[in-house]
């Protein structure tokens, strides 16, 4: 991908494959130091930073069944399962049967993961807070405003 661009008179290239190089690992280093900080978040509670990912997903989806999971967080469904046994046995899920299908059997979040999803999350929202406490209030507006135009485009290049 390259673009033109006039200035001056003068054809000036600027190579965009740069900037998207540039980009994804800018978001790629930005993913280990939350992925990092999470997991020193969480040494805290009784859950694996996986069992959190299935947790914020089931949280945020509503019930889910473990094949539903499983393809959400990327893992085989026997993972899945045996992810699921361990929040069961922690008391922060519990499976339930479907109401409308009793042969369909969905996880559910119990107050106890509610309560350390609503926890971890104000934790890393803190942490975020710290990070952006040299910004000024415009530059936080803008960069969420991006982040949400951004994640809306991956959504149209996903659903094609």
């Amino acid at each position: 991908m390259r673009n033109d661009v006039m200035m001056g008179g003068m054809s000036m290239e600027k190579d965009i494959d740069k900037d998207i190089a540039g980009a994804e690992l800018g978001f790629r280093k930005i993913a280990g130091v939350i992925k990092q900080n999470g997991r020193k978040i969480l040494q805290n509670y009784p859950i694996s930073s996986t069992q959190f990912i299935a947790l914020q997903w089931v949280t945020d989806e509503g019930d889910l069944t473990i094949g539903e999971l499983s393809k959400k967080i990327g893992l085989a469904f026997s993972t899945t399962t045996d992810l699921v046994d361990r929040m069961e046995e922690n008391e922060i899920v519990k499976r339930v049967r479907d109401s409308k299908d009793r042969r369909i059997v969905r996880i559910h979040v119990l107050d106890e993961g509610k309560s350390i999803i609503k926890e971890v999350i104000k934790k890393r929202q803190e942490y975020l807070g710290e990070v952006l406490e040299g910004f000024s209030i415009e530059e936080v507006a803008v960069l969420n405003e991006y982040l949400l135009l951004l994640h809306k485009q991956m959504k149209i290049v996903d659903d094609k």
